[in-house]
């Protein structure tokens, strides 16, 4: 019992580490604490006289852990790729006990999480270890299975795509609802030509699996296909703030059905995801906006 609570408490001494990595590679403080739970769960079947750097062997466990929760979220059929909200979007701050809080005052802003959930897992944890916790390369590459080059170069991609992003408070204030608003503007009055403005070329469409029950495809992939979705469309759907953030929702009779909430980079539209469950829609604060 004395070994159990030595181990413990040096476990305790990394936990606040632990769960600010989990959560910055999962977007989401349930999961960040299931996978420092697995961390626990191994360190205490493990001999743990045999690691030199227990701060590095649990990062390191809870990575492979959240890369796999990561993988498995993005393959099943009803998770989409990138439907994932974060946290903050999928609940409401408010309501959260005061350690939730301190975790997301501590982590990434709303704006890079959303950034961050387009990458690819691969993607997301090289950046999110190297670039926000300092992990060399040479110690990433055997997390997600490639050589500290190609390794380096995930984290390049996703980099590029980070610093290309709208991430900023303002730029999500604001230019985030004039491109929203330009988009719904387009899509009901059928201009071709202002909705291809805002849309980037690889743009892609998600819906989740309650979305998917009324007819509409899982994924739409490329500019062509959703314009083709959405030209003289959306005529029913309003802007909206969702828990704070400029998206749509379409409502029949005074209840929302379908929360469209969009990533945006460089300006452009480049994913849309289409919610429709229930219990999503019932944790959201949406308030809907003239326009």
């Amino acid at each position: 019992m004395e070994t159990h609570d030595w181990l413990a408490e040096r476990f305790d001494e990394h936990r606040t580490h632990l769960r600010a990595v989990a959560y910055r590679i999962l977007g989401s403080i349930s999961d960040a604490d299931d996978a420092v739970q697995e961390a626990w769960l191994r360190l205490a079947r493990s001999d743990s006289s045999q690691v030199e750097n227990l701060g590095g062997w649990l990062t390191t466990v809870v990575a492979r852990v959240s890369l796999n929760m990561l993988q498995s979220r993005r393959t099943r059929r009803e998770d989409p790729a990138g439907s994932h909200l974060p946290e903050e979007i999928a609940g409401s701050a408010e309501s959260a006990g005061p350690e939730h809080q301190a975790v997301l005052a501590d982590s990434v802003g709303l704006a890079l999480l959303v950034v961050l959930d387009m990458l690819t897992p691969a993607e997301r944890l090289a950046f999110v270890l190297h670039d926000m916790f300092a992990m060399p390369f040479d110690e990433i590459a055997p997390i997600v299975e490639r050589s500290p080059a190609a390794t380096r170069q995930l984290a390049s991609r996703a980099r590029r795509r980070v610093q290309g992003a709208d991430t900023a408070p303002d730029a999500d204030l604001t230019r985030r609802r004039e491109v929203v608003q330009a988009f719904l503007a387009a899509s009901r009055n059928g201009d071709l030509g202002a909705l291809v403005a805002v849309l980037d070329p690889e743009v892609v469409v998600r819906a989740d699996e309650a979305v998917i029950r009324t007819g509409a495809e899982p994924e739409i992939r490329g500019v062509d296909a959703v314009t083709a979705m959405f030209l003289g469309r959306a005529r029913a759907a309003r802007l909206a703030l969702i828990n704070g953030v400029t998206g749509a929702v379409w409502s029949v009779g005074g209840r929302p059905r379908v929360v469209f909430t969009f990533t945006l980079t460089g300006g452009k539209i480049t994913a849309i995801d289409l919610l429709g469950d229930p219990g999503t829609l019932g944790q959201l604060d949406l308030v809907t906006l003239p326009g």
